[in-house]
């Protein structure tokens, strides 16, 4: 049986090109953005203009809203820093929404996936619970690894 792995990005810290660069990489084919709101003050980071030019460079971009962090406790977070709180509300918020969980899973068999969000560090950000759900609903030895 094949051993699939589930990749993650945030672009925090990069221009696009570096981002796109960096996809290209590791061979992704589908990349899945995790934000609840797709907009970026970023330039290129925005939904239409990101999914365009990776549409250019022949990377599927999927939005996934409902696996993005709910604004109440982003705001909350931004407010007291409290991570095991944001945590812990966004493991129940995720939940909540296996079905995007099983949709993001089916695209591992399509082709080399990535999971997207703003933040640099995996461990300070939503997709790597998003990742670690994946891992759990696949039951067998799904590898995550942060690019």
């Amino acid at each position: 049986m094949r051993q699939y792995e589930l990749l993650t990005i945030g672009y925090e810290g990069r221009e696009i090109d570096e981002f796109v660069n960096r996809l290209k990489t590791f061979n992704v084919t589908h990349l899945i953005d995790v934000r609840e709101i797709p907009l970026s003050r970023k330039k290129g980071f925005s939904k239409s203009t990101l999914g365009q030019r990776l549409k250019d460079e022949h990377i599927e971009y999927i939005h996934e809203k409902p696996l993005g962090s709910p604004a109440t406790i982003r705001n909350k977070l931004k407010s007291d820093w409290d991570y095991k709180y944001f945590f812990k509300a966004y493991t129940e918020h995720l939940s909540r929404n296996m079905d995007a969980v099983k949709k993001v899973h089916q695209f591992l068999f399509e082709g080399v996936t990535c999971i997207m969000c703003f933040e640099r560090f995996p461990d300070k950000c939503h997709r790597s619970i998003v990742a670690d759900k994946i891992k759990e609903y696949d039951g067998n030895g799904l590898k995550i690894k942060h690019i």
